[in-house]
């Protein structure tokens, strides 16, 4: 059994993505994340990866999806709520790795200079609070032995609501000590490339991520250097429902705008960002008053909004139709992407 950050490689050297908790019988949907350079090359400066296994490409935005489309529609499944093919696999499907299996081979390892910087930084966060060992996987370069110790970072996996609970209390009171070992990366504004957002600045931007806490820099005496790490949010085996056979159909209905009032934030920190709202005022598209959630698949809107915060919205609107009809407003990739938002409109400064 898979779940939301585990991967699957194909044997054609395609890596997948496992992508969040709702998936088909026997099959799950994925994002593609990189493929080898034996079937696939990209000039990007930023793409290559290389490792015991050769080189590979990362893909950005939405080439990945195109890619597969165009050369492996094979490592595509029918997504039947929205009468599409989505990129994904069937169980059994290539090699999977899974983030927690991953972490506990590592941490055997010897003499791996990253992964004894990963050993500093789990000490630390193990010796101030509850949290063990368990509680944490691990993602992105280390995950797929792509890391290389004068430049990797350290994509942390974090299982669980109330740990994650656990983590972020601990990490702001860490910060707070301002000691120079672990700090806030958005505490001071890292450099920020092409902006493309049409509704939400990169001050505004700045603001919510610096409030996560789930973004970090550590200063690793093992590495001699500064190392970004991420903590990011997966739910627990105990949380995970796969609502794919409560939808029968999904019914769009048109882009729209509008200011609500969040109600339950339990889903937020996890892909997607699920947020349960009520609606205040409509400012654009259909008059969705009885909107009753936001399900976002876009990375920046994580962590977005909590409790009671009044929060701006703008997103697909669609009624889904099954064993309980429903409306929502998603947020994902497709069309006027860079209109898209979801953001706090008081009290973000706080």
């Amino acid at each position: 059994m898979l779940r939301d950050r585990d991967a699957v490689v194909t044997p054609e050297g395609i890596i997948l993505r496992v992508y969040g908790y709702d998936h088909p019988p026997r099959a799950y949907v994925c994002d593609a994340e990189y493929a080898h350079e034996s079937i696939y090359r990209s000039s990007d400066p930023r793409a290559l990866r290389e490792g015991k296994e050769g080189k590979f490409y990362k893909f950005y935005e939405d080439e990945g999806l195109k890619f597969v489309a165009r050369h492996f529609p094979r490592y595509t499944i029918y997504y039947d709520p929205l009468n599409t093919k989505l990129v994904g696999v069937r169980e059994g499907e290539g090699e999977a790795r899974r983030t927690d299996e991953r972490l506990r081979v590592l941490l055997k390892e010897p003499r791996d200079p990253l992964v004894e910087a990963l050993r500093e930084l789990l000490d630390l966060v193990l010796d101030r609070s509850s949290l063990s060992e368990e509680d944490f996987g691990i993602f992105g370069s280390l995950q797929h032995g792509f890391h290389h110790p004068a430049y990797s970072d350290l994509d942390l996996v974090i299982y669980g609501g109330k740990n994650l609970d656990e983590l972020r209390k601990l990490l702001r009171e860490i910060y707070l000590e301002n000691n120079g070992f672990v700090k806030n990366e958005f505490e001071e504004a890292p450099p920020i490339g092409r902006w493309r957002f049409i509704n939400y600045s990169v001050d505004e931007y700045l603001k919510h991520q610096r409030r996560k806490l789930i973004y970090a820099v550590f200063n690793s005496h093992k590495l001699g250097r500064m190392v970004k790490v991420e903590f990011e949010p997966v739910k627990s085996w105990d949380e995970i429902v796969n609502e794919y056979e409560l939808y029968g159909r999904i019914v769009q209905e048109g882009m729209v705008t509008l200011i609500a009032r969040v109600v339950d934030d339990r889903g937020a920190g996890y892909m997607p960002s699920i947020y349960l709202i009520e609606v205040e005022e409509v400012l654009e598209g259909p008059k969705a008053y009885d909107v009753e959630r936001i399900v976002s698949y876009v990375e920046e809107f994580r962590l977005q909004a909590f409790k009671d915060e009044k929060i701006l919205v703008k997103g697909w609107l669609e009624k889904v139709e099954g064993k309980r009809s429903f409306k929502q407003i998603t947020l994902t990739r497709r069309e006027r992407y860079y209109e898209q938002v979801v953001k706090v409109l008081e009290g973000i400064d706080q």
